[in-house]
């Protein structure tokens, strides 16, 4: 789950993490009192669930108070576009009105998982305020790696070889070393997955603070933090996906036309992989888990049907603790309920495969049959392909 940069730096505060003050807003009435509240000089930022806004043109500096309200009237509604938005690009709802500082250096800091390593690692680079895969990809010996080992928690001689690593001095170097040990503590109390900070900010009075925020959040352990749900934005989140998770299905939309319907992530994975090496493309993952109900079957039917690109369906199912019978049934459901708009290939293997076929045999629906992932996937993308544009 992700969290808007006002809400990330809101939980950053109360671990003592030092960010600058701000207010967020949703029309320009309070932004021009914010900015007042705020000294006049802001920048207004645009919050979406992306990067690059400031490229985009979501994050702009107001020199006073009625700049700052014009400026809100304008980004609000717009639909901000940037390289990590796609092209449909997100509307934006709200904007965070943010005291304008004095700007020495700006500085890179993130923790998240090293799946490798099975550790949380920080990373740091003195080239902050930019795109940090393009700093990766060009010098990658610009960014520092200290791995933190999961009982000992990042130790003060860690965080000292972060801030020299960030090449700071003095007071810098100090509030620095002080603010890695607070961020660190936020990601692991609240069960984070990425908490960046780009740029981390120096003043040029020597103070260290996260300009900008970035938190993710392990959907798995939302149940202890009822507060981070709370913070969930719908407008955010692609209408299917959300619709798929109250049914307990887990939906990725993608951009094919190849609809697609397995149990097991693994296989959703090698699933989609298949159907691309067929000359496909998947319009989406959908796990519908290992104990599915023939319910959640019907639902993902639906849901996959919603997407207007999908062409053609592909049903792949290996039966293991998911009975093969109760897949037909629920496939069978969905068809009569809502239809066979697009062609629909069946693929079963595993537990009570043969009465799962039969099931779909005596429907007397269009189902096509196949026999094999290879033969699945061949049959979908020729069916796709015959279907009008």
């Amino acid at each position: 789950m992700k969290v808007h940069e006002y809400q990330a730096k809101e939980i950053l505060r109360r671990y003592g993490v030092p960010t600058p003050r701000g207010v967020v807003v949703d029309n320009p009435d309070a932004a021009r009192q914010a900015a007042k509240e705020l000294g006049g000089r802001v920048v207004v930022k645009a919050q979406i669930h992306a990067g690059g806004r400031g490229k985009g043109g979501g994050v702009k500096l107001a020199k006073d108070a009625d700049e700052a309200a014009d400026l809100t009237k304008k980004m609000l509604g717009m639909t901000l576009v940037t390289h990590q938005t796609g092209p449909e690009g997100r509307v934006v709802h709200k904007v965070l009105i943010e005291e304008a500082l004095n700007i020495d250096k700006e500085l890179y800091l993130a923790v998240t998982l090293d799946r490798a390593s099975g550790m949380n690692v920080v990373m740091a680079s003195s080239q902050g305020g930019m795109d940090i895969e393009e700093v990766a990809a060009h010098d990658p010996t610009a960014i520092h790696r200290e791995p933190v080992d999961s009982v000992l928690g990042v130790q003060p001689f860690q965080a000292r070889q972060i801030a020299y690593a960030l090449g700071l001095t003095g007071d810098a170097f100090k509030k620095c070393v002080d603010f890695v040990q607070k961020l660190m503590r936020a990601y692991v109390e609240m069960d984070a997955s990425l908490a960046e900070i780009n740029p981390l900010l120096i003043t040029k009075e020597g103070n260290v603070l996260a300009l900008d925020c970035k938190m993710n959040f392990d959907d798995n352990a939302l149940f202890r933090h009822k507060d981070v749900v709370e913070m969930r934005d719908l407008h955010e989140e692609d209408p299917l996906e959300v619709e798929s998770s109250k049914f307990g299905l887990n939906y990725i939309k993608l951009d094919g036309n190849v609809g697609c319907m397995v149990n097991g992530a693994g296989l959703a994975m090698a699933t989609m992989d298949i159907v691309k090496l067929a000359g496909g493309e998947p319009a989406n993952f959908l796990d519908v888990g290992g104990g599915a109900s023939a319910e959640q079957v019907k639902n993902a039917f639906r849901i996959i049907l919603s997407d207007k690109n999908v062409k053609a369906i592909l049903i792949n199912i290996f039966g293991g603790i998911m009975r093969g019978d109760r897949i037909a049934e629920g496939v069978v459901s969905a068809s009569r309920e809502v239809g066979l708009p697009v062609p629909v290939v069946v693929r079963l293997e595993g537990t009570n495969v043969e009465l799962g076929k039969q099931i779909l045999k005596d429907s007397g629906l269009p189902l096509i049959t196949a026999d094999g992932m290879w033969d699945a996937a061949t049959k979908v993308v020729a069916a796709a392909q015959q279907q009008p544009s």
